[in-house]
């Protein structure tokens, strides 16, 4: 009796383990099935590991971007357009990781828990993914950049949708150069700068350490300031781009006076300044949906005067991530809410009915931000000059930022206040010099594209 006690207790454990095993396969199938489904080992999606079948990209004009045909993968008609969409679209063999075609290859291989890629076995094709971007405007602002690498980003700060991603070098998929890994003309050109790229930001910066001195220093927009062209602390000095003379703290925001900055960095404190900058996501790990930003950087030293002043201004430690400011700007434009930029306007029938949701990632006090929009719409009627942008009632900022054994980086971010053109934009031109020239002239352009095309 004891022995048959024995094996039943052996056979119950069997079973107990084999039903534990299912139970664990189920789980791991629920969470990673579409994940082993897209595995580049699967014949029915991959070649050699490049993506020959899935599902069709489309912008939001409905235009084909990448699509699957007899067993090879088509992309736009226009060179122009394949490498101005290069880095959003993405390549066949996941090189861009934050590419369509790697980041959503789970979504493009058309699997389900139920049927896995049945629907891609038979018919050959997964589930097609729209686009917000139009590819248009993403073309205008690649050949805006000129001979400049670097990134813009165009979205709408109401809805989140990214209308315009790009960034620079890029190639053609469809003539893939020879030296593409050997030509410094292509150095980092599978990374996506727009999501993944860090820089130092220059002036822009500015709209931190004011948004910090509008919370923390009541009497600040009644001071004057008095700007010699540099201002000295005991350990250093801070150079300014002119002498300003007396100036006001709206003044000194058009005039992006370094040495008004400089000084209200100092006041303020490297606690102060940290204690905003990371309320407006500095220092974490921000995500635009589904991917993963670069983290923008800021680090005030506690023990030099100057060195805090450089980093208020955007300078010394301090970097910045394209898109993360971009949503800074959101944040001001849509009275303290700033929207993760979205790239999905469908995947499937389900969700071109449902839609996505825009997702809060900035948050930003509401007096604040009326006050930074009060600001940075100055800027341009009274500094820059609403010339530079005809007809968009732009508000913004721009940056130069100064470089090592380099020309600076022109850096400017800002939108529209029009209500039937509520975007935001930001653009970085790699070496290209003043924020005043090619970061503008490249911002106005793809916006101009808007407003007559959105």
């Amino acid at each position: 009796m004891k022995i048959t006690a024995k094996r039943a207790a052996v056979i119950y454990a069997i079973i107990g383990a084999f039903l534990a095993g299912v139970i664990i396969f189920v789980v791991q199938l629920a969470m990673h099935g579409s994940v082993w489904a897209s595995n580049k080992a699967n014949r029915h999606i991959y070649s050699n590991g490049t993506v020959i079948n899935t599902g069709a990209i489309y912008n939001r004009n409905g235009e084909t971007l990448a699509e699957s045909v007899d067993n090879e993968r088509v992309f736009s008609k226009s060179a122009s357009v394949r490498k101005a969409v290069l880095h959003i679209v993405g390549d066949t063999s996941g090189y861009i990781s934050t590419g369509t075609h790697y980041l959503y290859r789970d979504v493009l291989s058309g699997y389900n828990f139920v049927n896995g890629i049945y629907k891609l076995k038979s018919s050959g094709t997964g589930t097609d993914i729209t686009l917000n971007i139009d590819s248009e405007a993403n073309r205008i602002a690649y050949e805006a950049l000129g001979d400049f690498n670097g990134a813009v980003e165009v979205y709408n700060y109401k809805t989140g949708e990214l209308l315009c991603s790009v960034s620079k070098p890029a190639y053609d998929v469809d003539n893939v150069p020879k030296d593409l890994l050997t030509n410094p003309e292509f150095e980092g050109v599978f990374l996506d700068k727009v999501v993944s790229g860090i820089y130092t930001p220059g002036s822009i910066m500015k709209i931190v350490t004011a948004a910090c001195a509008i919370e923390n220093i009541p009497d600040i927009d009644s001071r004057t300031f008095e700007c010699t062209g540099e201002h000295k602390f005991k350990d250093g000095s801070v150079i300014c781009n002119g002498e300003h003379g007396k100036i006001t703290f709206l003044e000194a925001m058009n005039e992006s006076c370094n040495s008004v900055f400089a000084e209200i960095a100092v006041e303020l404190g490297p606690e102060k300044l940290l204690a905003t900058a990371e309320s407006l996501g500095f220092n974490k790990q921000l995500a635009a949906k589904e991917i993963r930003l670069g983290k923008s950087r800021f680090d005030p030293p506690e023990t030099s005067a100057s060195e805090l002043g450089w980093a208020g201004i955007g300078q010394s430690t301090t970097y910045v991530n394209p898109t993360h400011f971009l949503m800074i700007a959101g944040a001001i434009a849509n009275g303290g809410n700033g929207y993760a930029p979205d790239r999905i306007r469908s995947a499937g029938v389900i969700s071109s009915v449902v839609g996505r949701p825009p997702e809060t990632v900035i948050k930003m006090n509401p007096a604040t931000a009326q006050k930074l929009n009060d600001m940075l719409r100055s800027n341009i009627r009274d500094c820059y000059g609403d010339y530079r942008f005809p007809d968009l009632e732009m508000c913004g900022k721009t940056g130069t930022a100064q470089q090592d054994n380099a020309a600076s980086h022109s850096w400017f971010v800002g939108y529209s206040q029009r209500s039937d053109l509520p975007l935001a934009v930001v653009c970085i031109a790699e070496n290209a010099g003043s924020g005043m020239r090619t970061a503008v002239t490249v911002s106005n352009k793809v916006m101009q594209y808007f407003l007559n095309n959105l």
